[in-house]
């Protein structure tokens, strides 16, 4: 069944089109934590755009309390949401080794919940993890697989935590995405004003695109979406942006829901 047109929101009107341009999107893994922040031209921050809207949140704050800094012992760093006491949820590639392509060790995984700038609330450290059917690390795809969900040690002590939404978010829904990013790694920066743009197909399945603005290191970052009882939930997780536009591809939290009720998931 073929995916509907997806309209652009008004605040960037040069994203129109960038659903027929999946193929140029990239992984949004973070390169290994610097020690200060990097001076990186807007030019070669991919998902940002023309225009930037991120600002800082504080990371004490729900819905952000409960986001934190995945990072491995080979340097590798994504953004992760704690969805259990001991379960964080973060994009698959994350767990991949840079230079072979191979999985890390669960134990080299650390979670740094509230993280900034150098200090954080709660820290824990992988068991073991499980991520989407088929995903192949060394191609790292498929996107609509890439997830992971990262069992922790030992519970965080009264950490907060976020639930995954049951059903798929319509075209229009207000969204927010936060991650530690590029360009500022050492705090948590976020689009509150975005949304979802519709499913799209990408490497031949089905996929959620979104117009948050997010670069690299927001890989596994929740998009969060408010939930009809209230507070905030689980729409989908960030996996990758586009080169010149701020857009991205996520995977759906009501499909990552569904492969883990199949057996083996």
């Amino acid at each position: 069944m073929a995916a509907p047109s997806i309209p652009a929101r008004p605040r960037f009107p040069a994203r129109r089109g960038a659903v027929a341009r999946l193929g140029a999107f990239l992984l949004l893994a973070g390169a290994p934590a610097l020690a200060r922040e990097p001076i990186i031209p807007p030019s070669e921050l991919p998902g940002l755009g023309p225009a930037d809207p991120r600002r800082p949140v504080d990371a004490t704050a729900m819905p952000w309390a409960a986001l934190g800094r995945v990072q491995t012992e080979l340097g590798t760093r994504c953004t992760g949401t704690l969805v259990g006491p001991r379960t964080v949820l973060t994009a698959a590639h994350c767990l991949v080794a840079p230079r072979s392509g191979e999985w890390v060790r669960p134990t080299s995984v650390h979670f740094l919940l509230g993280y900034r700038q150098g200090a954080w609330k709660g820290e824990g450290r992988g068991v073991s993890f499980v991520t989407g059917p088929g995903f192949d690390p060394r191609t790292r795809s498929p996107a609509s697989a890439d997830w992971a969900l990262v069992t922790l040690a030992a519970p965080l002590p009264a950490a907060p935590s976020l639930s995954l939404l049951p059903e798929d978010s319509p075209p229009g829904t207000p969204l927010l995405l936060g991650g530690y990013q590029q360009d500022r790694p050492e705090v948590l920066m976020a689009d509150s004003a975005c949304r979802v743009l519709g499913p799209a197909r990408y490497e031949g399945r089905l996929v959620l695109v979104h117009d948050c603005a997010g670069t690299r290191g927001a890989s596994g970052a929740p998009l969060l979406a408010r939930r009809a009882e209230g507070g905030w939930g689980v729409a989908a997780i960030a996996v990758a942006v586009a080169r010149s536009q701020a857009q991205g591809i996520a995977v759906p939290a009501a499909f990552l829901r569904q492969a883990l009720e199949r057996p083996g998931g």
